[in-house]
């Protein structure tokens, strides 16, 4: 026997005050996993934006190699060494390190993040670069990115203005100041580690860094020639290096990037137990609303049953309601995360964006939080017996 009548939806109409707060709490809380989702893919996102735009098929980094941002050098031969295997085409080393750069403002220092290498050909798949790349051949002129943070002032805005625009960069171990001519722009982005990026020539790098050595580069770019195995290349590659350093492909680099950040990092655990905390909270409160509504319809439960219902259908009435709120909670949660999520990304300049999987994803965490509830909320209705309702 079975009703047609919608009682799941009835039922929670019934108190419109009541269903309506239901409703913010599980949008309240889909905005909060969507928010902390966000922010940890913009982690990833940002991180590893260099490791894709690297023209390069493997790439050579020290043992000692943990991220960008705590990188180790190694020596330079290394690479050149490559040159002599058959199926390398062409090597190029590139220079990172951290400077600050004085705001021609304020005159604060900010820290910004230098790439340096030799201009005769570009290292980089990013807009502007290609063009711009015979800049970088005349001394002291570096490319500056667009879509650094705020604090290093209107450097990209004066530039396009035509302005011509100088900028002060300091080592961290100098007491002396370096100055450049901004002579283009770029687009990298800033990342958790990094909140503006220079590109600069390798001559220009070591004039700003006189610590270093050219022969000490940081990463070791290697292109193969067409139809190669970059898999078996490889293979006979890291079997003929010293130990001091290895190969890996783009992949695995990326992939060292994001567990750098996800395991050695506090804000990788931060980021998960918030999510793990936010889906949590979500069943507790699901659970509240779907009890309190089994608790006030109880009378009824227990004449269905009396009239030959099974706990099945009765079960199927709770579990209705919570698909219900997973539904019709996630729509407001969604659309308010779109305008948190163009707020953080104009804030931050990182890659706070939403997308088809995020989208998905957040949704089917709601709709298994509230199942949940509504499996853990039903222990009463089973156990319900008309004999002790009336």
């Amino acid at each position: 026997m079975i009703l047609n009548i919608p009682l799941a939806w009835l039922q929670l109409v019934k108190q419109k005050a009541r269903f309506i707060v239901a409703l913010a709490g599980i949008a309240f809380v889909s905005v909060l996993m969507f928010l902390q989702i966000g922010f940890q893919d913009a982690l990833y996102a940002s991180a590893t934006q260099l490791h894709k735009n690297l023209d390069g098929n493997l790439f050579l980094i020290s043992i000692q190699y943990q991220s960008l941002t705590s990188n180790q050098s190694f020596p330079r031969q290394r690479l050149y060494q490559l040159l002599n295997f058959a199926d390398v085409e062409s090597v190029s080393p590139l220079y990172v390190q951290f400077a600050k750069l004085k705001n021609p403002q304020t005159g604060l220092k900010y820290p910004i993040y230098v790439l340096g290498f030799n201009p005769v050909k570009s290292i980089f798949h990013l807009p502007n670069i290609q063009e711009n790349i015979h800049l970088l051949k005349r001394p002291d002129q570096v490319l500056f990115d667009r879509a650094s943070r705020p604090e290093f002032g209107p450097i990209a805005e004066k530039f396009i203005q035509g302005n011509t625009v100088e900028a002060e960069i300091f080592s961290y171990i100098g007491l002396v100041g370096y100055r450049v001519r901004i002579g283009g722009l770029f687009s990298l982005g800033p990342s958790f580690g990094v909140d503006g990026n220079l590109i600069v020539s390798t001559s220009t790098f070591l004039r700003i860094f006189e610590e270093r050595s050219v022969q000490n580069i940081d990463i070791g770019l290697i292109k193969l020639k067409p139809g190669a195995n970059p898999e078996k290349v490889l293979a006979a590659l890291t079997a003929n290096l010293p130990k001091d350093v290895t190969i890996i492909t783009r992949e695995d680099f990326i992939k060292l990037e994001k567990d750098y950040w996800t395991l050695r990092t506090p804000i990788g655990f931060v980021f998960n137990f918030m999510v793990t905390m936010g889906f949590v909270v979500g069943v507790i409160v699901v659970y509240q609303i779907l009890y309190s509504n089994i608790s006030n319809h109880l009378a009824e439960y227990a004449t269905l049953k009396a009239m030959g219902f099974k706990n099945q259908y009765l079960l199927s009435i709770v579990f209705q309601q919570a698909i219900i709120l997973a539904s019709l909670g996630y729509v407001p949660g969604f659309t308010i995360s779109l305008g948190l999520y163009d707020i953080a990304k104009d804030a931050t300049k990182l890659p706070v964006m939403m997308n088809l999987e995020r989208a998905v994803f957040v949704f089917s965490l709601s709709m298994i939080m509230c199942l949940v509830s509504g499996f853990l909320s039903t222990n009463k209705l089973r156990n319900v017996d008309p004999a002790d309702i009336f």
